[in-house]
Protein backbone atom coordinates (compact mmCIF):
# COMPACT_ATOMS: atom_id res chain seq x y z
CA UNK A 1 0.00 0.00 0.00
CA UNK A 2 2.88 2.40 1.34
CA UNK A 3 4.70 1.63 -2.89
CA UNK A 4 1.08 2.30 -4.07
CA UNK A 5 0.65 5.63 -2.22
CA UNK A 6 4.47 6.76 -2.92
CA UNK A 7 3.82 5.84 -6.77
CA UNK A 8 0.40 8.17 -6.71
CA UNK A 9 2.07 11.17 -5.07
CA UNK A 10 4.99 10.95 -7.60
CA UNK A 11 2.61 10.69 -10.66
CA UNK A 12 0.42 13.74 -9.01
CA UNK A 13 3.34 15.70 -8.90
CA UNK A 14 4.64 15.37 -11.76
CA UNK A 15 1.04 15.98 -13.40
CA UNK A 16 1.22 19.31 -11.29
CA UNK A 17 4.73 20.33 -12.48
CA UNK A 18 3.74 19.41 -15.73
CA UNK A 19 1.01 22.10 -15.53
CA UNK A 20 3.59 24.45 -14.12
CA UNK A 21 5.55 24.09 -16.76
CA UNK A 22 3.38 25.19 -19.64
CA UNK A 23 3.68 21.32 -20.55
CA UNK A 24 0.47 21.49 -22.69
CA UNK A 25 1.98 24.19 -24.74
CA UNK A 26 5.38 22.94 -24.61
CA UNK A 27 4.42 19.62 -26.50
CA UNK A 28 2.60 21.31 -28.98
CA UNK A 29 6.12 23.79 -29.75
CA UNK A 30 7.77 20.34 -30.19
CA UNK A 31 4.98 18.49 -32.44
CA UNK A 32 4.80 21.82 -34.91
CA UNK A 33 8.76 21.62 -34.75
CA UNK A 34 8.87 18.08 -35.07
CA UNK A 35 6.71 18.40 -38.09
CA UNK A 36 8.61 21.09 -39.66
CA UNK A 37 11.80 19.21 -39.08
CA UNK A 38 10.33 15.95 -40.70
CA UNK A 39 10.91 17.44 -44.58
CA UNK A 40 14.26 18.35 -44.19
CA UNK A 41 15.01 15.79 -41.95
CA UNK A 42 13.87 13.61 -45.43
CA UNK A 43 15.95 15.74 -47.67
CA UNK A 44 19.52 15.54 -45.66
CA UNK A 45 18.43 11.45 -45.37
CA UNK A 46 17.89 11.53 -49.41
CA UNK A 47 21.09 12.86 -50.04
CA UNK A 48 23.01 10.93 -48.04
CA UNK A 49 21.82 7.82 -49.33
CA UNK A 50 22.65 9.26 -52.86
CA UNK A 51 25.89 9.84 -52.06
CA UNK A 52 26.49 6.26 -50.79
CA UNK A 53 24.97 5.27 -54.01
CA UNK A 54 21.48 3.69 -52.87
CA UNK A 55 18.38 5.85 -52.66
CA UNK A 56 16.48 2.85 -52.21
CA UNK A 57 17.52 3.34 -48.44
CA UNK A 58 15.68 6.45 -48.53
CA UNK A 59 12.51 4.60 -48.88
CA UNK A 60 13.75 1.95 -46.26
CA UNK A 61 14.75 4.73 -43.87
CA UNK A 62 11.38 6.20 -44.14
CA UNK A 63 9.19 3.40 -43.69
CA UNK A 64 11.25 2.16 -40.44
CA UNK A 65 10.88 5.75 -39.10
CA UNK A 66 7.16 5.52 -39.45
CA UNK A 67 6.89 1.87 -38.35
CA UNK A 68 5.65 2.60 -34.55
CA UNK A 69 3.40 5.10 -36.02
CA UNK A 70 -0.76 3.98 -36.58
CA UNK A 71 -1.55 2.67 -40.00
CA UNK A 72 -3.55 5.33 -40.52
CA UNK A 73 -1.02 8.63 -39.89
CA UNK A 74 1.32 7.11 -41.52
CA UNK A 75 -0.63 6.68 -44.80
CA UNK A 76 -1.54 10.19 -44.75
CA UNK A 77 1.84 11.78 -44.85
CA UNK A 78 2.95 8.70 -47.46
CA UNK A 79 2.12 10.69 -50.49
CA UNK A 80 3.94 14.07 -49.01
CA UNK A 81 6.81 11.55 -48.15
CA UNK A 82 6.65 10.17 -51.18
CA UNK A 83 7.68 13.31 -53.51
CA UNK A 84 10.22 14.71 -51.12
CA UNK A 85 11.73 11.14 -51.80
CA UNK A 86 11.48 10.73 -55.51
CA UNK A 87 13.06 14.28 -55.57
CA UNK A 88 16.63 14.32 -57.04
CA UNK A 89 19.15 15.17 -54.31
CA UNK A 90 22.83 16.54 -55.32
CA UNK A 91 22.94 19.31 -52.52
CA UNK A 92 24.06 17.34 -49.92
CA UNK A 93 27.22 20.00 -49.43
CA UNK A 94 25.87 23.34 -50.98
CA UNK A 95 23.72 25.97 -49.23
CA UNK A 96 20.45 24.34 -49.37
CA UNK A 97 21.74 21.13 -47.92
CA UNK A 98 23.31 23.19 -45.16
CA UNK A 99 19.64 24.98 -45.08
CA UNK A 100 17.85 21.57 -44.45
CA UNK A 101 20.23 20.32 -41.84
CA UNK A 102 20.07 23.72 -40.00
CA UNK A 103 15.89 23.24 -40.20
CA UNK A 104 16.05 19.62 -39.54
CA UNK A 105 17.87 20.27 -35.97
CA UNK A 106 14.79 22.57 -34.66
CA UNK A 107 13.72 19.43 -33.14
CA UNK A 108 16.15 18.66 -31.60
CA UNK A 109 16.10 21.97 -29.47
CA UNK A 110 12.52 22.01 -28.90
CA UNK A 111 13.34 18.43 -27.27
CA UNK A 112 15.83 20.22 -25.45
CA UNK A 113 13.36 22.85 -24.22
CA UNK A 114 11.51 20.15 -23.11
CA UNK A 115 13.82 18.53 -20.79
CA UNK A 116 15.70 21.63 -19.54
CA UNK A 117 12.27 22.21 -18.03
CA UNK A 118 11.31 19.25 -16.62
CA UNK A 119 14.89 18.67 -14.44
CA UNK A 120 14.41 22.67 -13.67
CA UNK A 121 18.02 23.21 -14.87
CA UNK A 122 19.42 25.72 -16.24
CA UNK A 123 21.23 26.11 -19.84
CA UNK A 124 24.66 27.11 -19.38
CA UNK A 125 26.06 26.49 -22.45
CA UNK A 126 26.17 29.10 -25.66
CA UNK A 127 23.32 29.10 -28.28
CA UNK A 128 25.81 28.16 -31.19
CA UNK A 129 27.29 24.93 -29.10
CA UNK A 130 23.74 23.49 -28.84
CA UNK A 131 22.82 24.30 -32.26
CA UNK A 132 26.28 22.38 -33.38
CA UNK A 133 25.37 19.77 -30.83
CA UNK A 134 22.08 19.29 -32.21
CA UNK A 135 22.91 19.28 -36.14
CA UNK A 136 25.52 16.67 -34.90
CA UNK A 137 22.52 14.65 -33.19
CA UNK A 138 20.24 15.44 -36.55
CA UNK A 139 23.37 14.12 -38.96
CA UNK A 140 24.06 10.88 -36.63
CA UNK A 141 20.32 10.06 -36.66
CA UNK A 142 20.33 9.84 -40.03
CA UNK A 143 23.23 8.26 -40.75
CA UNK A 144 21.99 5.34 -38.01
CA UNK A 145 18.36 5.49 -39.67
CA UNK A 146 20.24 4.39 -42.99
CA UNK A 147 22.61 1.56 -41.69
CA UNK A 148 19.69 0.20 -39.86
CA UNK A 149 17.79 0.65 -42.80
CA UNK A 150 20.92 -1.49 -45.01
CA UNK A 151 20.41 -3.99 -42.40
CA UNK A 152 17.23 -4.73 -43.12
CA UNK A 153 17.78 -4.54 -46.75
CA UNK A 154 20.30 -7.57 -46.27
CA UNK A 155 17.74 -9.40 -43.99
CA UNK A 156 16.19 -11.61 -46.66
CA UNK A 157 19.78 -12.53 -48.10
CA UNK A 158 20.65 -13.10 -44.37
CA UNK A 159 17.81 -15.76 -43.75
CA UNK A 160 18.38 -17.22 -46.67
CA UNK A 161 21.78 -18.28 -45.56
CA UNK A 162 20.45 -19.32 -42.22
CA UNK A 163 18.13 -21.63 -43.74
CA UNK A 164 20.87 -23.41 -45.46
CA UNK A 165 22.44 -24.41 -42.23
CA UNK A 166 19.96 -24.04 -39.78
CA UNK A 167 16.29 -26.12 -41.69
CA UNK A 168 14.17 -25.42 -38.57
CA UNK A 169 14.14 -21.22 -39.71
CA UNK A 170 10.95 -21.67 -41.76
CA UNK A 171 9.51 -18.01 -41.30
CA UNK A 172 8.72 -16.76 -44.54
CA UNK A 173 10.59 -13.52 -45.68
CA UNK A 174 7.72 -11.26 -45.27
CA UNK A 175 7.29 -11.95 -42.22
CA UNK A 176 10.89 -11.97 -40.93
CA UNK A 177 10.50 -8.28 -42.94
CA UNK A 178 7.93 -7.12 -40.56
CA UNK A 179 9.31 -8.56 -37.55
CA UNK A 180 12.95 -7.14 -37.89
CA UNK A 181 11.42 -3.27 -39.30
CA UNK A 182 9.18 -3.22 -35.69
CA UNK A 183 11.37 -4.54 -33.76
CA UNK A 184 14.34 -2.18 -35.39
CA UNK A 185 11.84 0.71 -34.92
CA UNK A 186 11.04 -0.08 -30.71
CA UNK A 187 15.03 -0.52 -30.47
CA UNK A 188 15.84 2.54 -32.09
CA UNK A 189 13.42 4.36 -29.96
CA UNK A 190 14.38 3.18 -26.40
CA UNK A 191 18.20 4.19 -27.60
CA UNK A 192 17.08 7.35 -28.98
CA UNK A 193 15.48 8.00 -25.29
CA UNK A 194 18.15 7.24 -23.48
CA UNK A 195 20.38 9.82 -25.40
CA UNK A 196 17.98 12.60 -25.02
CA UNK A 197 17.53 12.08 -21.11
CA UNK A 198 21.01 11.37 -20.45
CA UNK A 199 22.70 14.13 -22.44
CA UNK A 200 20.86 16.59 -24.31
CA UNK A 201 19.96 19.06 -21.26
CA UNK A 202 21.95 20.63 -19.58
CA UNK A 203 23.48 18.86 -16.38
CA UNK A 204 23.94 14.48 -16.16
CA UNK A 205 21.35 12.13 -14.73
CA UNK A 206 22.16 8.57 -13.88
CA UNK A 207 20.94 5.70 -15.30
CA UNK A 208 18.14 4.45 -13.05
CA UNK A 209 17.23 8.25 -12.75
CA UNK A 210 16.01 8.36 -16.44
CA UNK A 211 14.96 4.65 -16.73
CA UNK A 212 10.99 5.75 -15.42
CA UNK A 213 10.49 8.36 -17.50
CA UNK A 214 11.79 6.41 -20.43
CA UNK A 215 9.47 3.53 -19.86
CA UNK A 216 6.46 5.60 -19.51
CA UNK A 217 7.57 7.35 -22.67
CA UNK A 218 8.00 4.03 -25.08
CA UNK A 219 4.39 2.36 -23.24
CA UNK A 220 2.58 5.50 -23.40
CA UNK A 221 3.77 5.98 -26.89
CA UNK A 222 2.69 2.55 -27.72
CA UNK A 223 -0.62 2.43 -26.02
CA UNK A 224 -1.41 6.28 -27.54
CA UNK A 225 -0.55 4.94 -31.25
CA UNK A 226 -3.03 2.18 -30.86
CA UNK A 227 -5.55 3.99 -29.56
CA UNK A 228 -5.41 6.90 -31.75
CA UNK A 229 -5.40 4.90 -35.24
CA UNK A 230 -8.54 3.05 -33.75
CA UNK A 231 -10.06 6.53 -33.24
CA UNK A 232 -8.77 7.28 -36.83
CA UNK A 233 -10.34 4.20 -38.06
CA UNK A 234 -13.53 4.94 -37.06
CA UNK A 235 -13.67 8.70 -37.44
CA UNK A 236 -11.06 9.63 -39.79
CA UNK A 237 -13.22 11.34 -42.44
CA UNK A 238 -14.20 13.99 -39.25
CA UNK A 239 -10.64 15.40 -40.30
CA UNK A 240 -11.21 15.27 -43.92
CA UNK A 241 -14.09 16.96 -43.70
CA UNK A 242 -13.22 20.27 -41.10
CA UNK A 243 -9.52 20.83 -42.71
CA UNK A 244 -10.08 19.01 -46.26
CA UNK A 245 -6.94 18.97 -48.16
CA UNK A 246 -4.83 20.08 -44.84
CA UNK A 247 -5.89 16.60 -43.36
CA UNK A 248 -2.85 14.72 -43.34
CA UNK A 249 -0.98 17.25 -41.66
CA UNK A 250 -3.52 17.67 -39.04
CA UNK A 251 -3.85 13.88 -38.46
CA UNK A 252 -0.16 13.72 -37.99
CA UNK A 253 0.37 17.07 -36.00
CA UNK A 254 -2.59 15.71 -33.42
CA UNK A 255 -0.44 12.47 -33.46
CA UNK A 256 2.89 14.49 -32.61
CA UNK A 257 1.22 16.38 -29.88
CA UNK A 258 -0.06 13.54 -27.88
CA UNK A 259 3.18 11.60 -28.28
CA UNK A 260 5.07 14.99 -27.05
CA UNK A 261 3.15 15.52 -24.26
CA UNK A 262 4.03 12.13 -22.87
CA UNK A 263 7.52 12.60 -23.51
CA UNK A 264 7.23 15.87 -21.72
CA UNK A 265 5.67 14.29 -18.85
CA UNK A 266 8.26 11.50 -18.45
CA UNK A 267 10.99 13.84 -18.03
CA UNK A 268 8.44 15.51 -15.44
CA UNK A 269 8.06 11.96 -13.82
CA UNK A 270 12.01 11.41 -13.46
CA UNK A 271 12.10 14.66 -12.12
CA UNK A 272 9.54 14.40 -9.45
CA UNK A 273 11.20 10.88 -8.46
CA UNK A 274 14.71 12.67 -8.13
CA UNK A 275 12.53 15.01 -6.04
CA UNK A 276 10.82 13.09 -3.62
CA UNK A 277 14.28 11.23 -2.77
CA UNK A 278 16.14 14.94 -1.73
CA UNK A 279 16.01 16.08 2.00
CA UNK A 280 12.66 17.56 2.91
CA UNK A 281 12.78 21.58 2.03
CA UNK A 282 15.50 20.75 -0.25
CA UNK A 283 13.89 21.82 -3.88
CA UNK A 284 15.19 20.24 -7.11
CA UNK A 285 16.95 23.26 -8.50
CA UNK A 286 18.86 24.09 -5.21
CA UNK A 287 20.36 20.23 -5.43
CA UNK A 288 21.42 20.66 -8.34
CA UNK A 289 23.11 23.95 -8.30
CA UNK A 290 24.69 22.54 -5.07
CA UNK A 291 25.51 19.42 -7.19
CA UNK A 292 27.25 22.17 -10.14
CA UNK A 293 29.48 24.19 -7.32
CA UNK A 294 30.65 20.69 -5.67
CA UNK A 295 31.64 19.69 -9.52
CA UNK A 296 33.28 23.16 -10.13
CA UNK A 297 34.96 22.87 -6.90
Amino acid sequence: MRQLRYIFDVSLDAFYTFLADDGWAIASHIALSTLMAMFPFLIVLTSLAGFFGSKELADQATALMLETWPKQVADALSGQLHDVLTTTRTDALTIGGVLAVYFASNGVEALRVALNRAYAVVEPRRWYWLRLESIGYTLVAALATLLMSFLIVLGPLILETARQYIPLIVETNEQFLNWSRYSTAISAMIVALFILHAWLPAGRRGFLQILPGIVFTLIGSLVSGIIFGQYLARFANNYVTMYAGLASVVIALVFLYFIAAIFVYGGELNAAIIKSQLPHGVSLQAAQSLGHAEKQA
